[in-house]
């Protein structure tokens, strides 16, 4: 008999659904949901934490004498991660399609920065374009497969979507920016402003267990450039990638945490491209489950009241 492609990512489902009812059996309510929000938090960023992973493991046993290259070896590491996830079912090919986006966006603003000064890859490599070593496509996709899955694993729903092509102008404006802003002026200000004009209103509606709650589209893209900044700083430690001017003991710029907040609504974008059934132009109101409810993130009841 033949064996159904989907066999491993089903088996995968139901290892993620087995978790869950076994957390929740044994917790209390609050407790398991705090868990499984973080537990999936975590599976949902597993790519990225295995390749921020890697960067510190290969910075710390490397020998420049090695046959091998760093960069290769990380580009080789990259790819077998990739087919792993897929044989395994962790990601579909649905979500692969959203990574490949993102590599080849990711790899050609590499290329244009690098060759703009605005940072450099110090180390040797066979696998280099233009001074870019390709595995660097993969960091960005990291960010790629993080939303695709968190998207599915939490059953997220952006509710009310601004109309496609307005969010599809400003994440064509923010990307054409980090390019221009080298010959023109920077316009990041006003597309600081125009996030929130054009997003403000949209709820992500997210479920855990038996809850459903939801945070601001803006603040949720601001803590998520936290957490993308303080991955900066790994690989500016591990010297995988340094910025202009900047020595490897240092932390990076305060301001790219404002970069990679503009850049989340690019990345947002071109996964929705993909992933259009969790979008709603009307607003979203999700029928409670039984013995649960509708709830706001705590981080967002401050905003709720603003905001409506």
């Amino acid at each position: 008999m033949t064996q159904s492609p989907h066999v491993p990512q089903n088996r995968t489902r139901r290892l993620e659904r087995h978790l869950g009812d076994h957390m929740r059996a044994r917790l209390p309510v609050w407790a398991a949901e705090f868990v499984m929000f973080t537990l999936k938090q975590g599976w949902a960023a597993i790519f990225g934490a295995l390749l921020l992973i890697g960067l510190l493991v290969s910075a710390r046993i490397w020998q420049a004498d090695w046959a091998l290259a760093r960069y290769d070896a990380l580009l080789i590491y990259a790819l077998a991660l990739q087919a792993l996830f897929l044989l395994t079912g962790m990601e579909s090919w649905r979500e692969v399609r959203v990574i490949l986006l993102f590599h080849l966006t990711g790899t050609a603003m590499e290329i244009f920065k690098v060759d703009a000064g605005s940072w450099a890859y110090p180390g040797a490599g066979v696998m280099k374009l233009w001074g870019v070593p390709l595995f660097s496509g993969f960091m960005y996709a990291s960010v790629g497969s993080y939303m695709a899955r968190v998207i599915r694993l939490f059953d997220m729903r952006f509710a009310p979507y601004p109309p496609l092509w307005l969010a599809t102008l400003l994440a064509v404006a923010i990307y054409v920016n980090f390019f221009s802003h080298h010959f023109l002026p920077d316009m990041r200000l006003g597309l600081f402003a125009a996030t929130l004009l054009i997003f403000l209103r949209t709820r992500i509606w997210f479920t855990i267990g038996a809850w459903t709650l939801w945070m601001p589209l803006p603040l949720a893209a601001f803590l998520s450039s936290v957490f993308l900044w303080l991955a900066e700083n790994i690989g500016t430690r591990t010297k995988t990638w340094l910025y202009s001017g900047q020595d490897s003991s240092h932390w990076v710029s305060l301001a790219k945490m404002g970069s990679w907040y503009l850049l989340l609504y690019v990345s947002f974008v071109t996964v929705t491209l993909v992933v259009r059934d969790a979008l709603s132009h009307a607003p979203y109101r999700p029928e409670p489950k039984a013995g649960a409810g509708i709830r706001q993130s705590p981080a967002s009841a401050a905003q709720s009241q603003r905001a409506q």
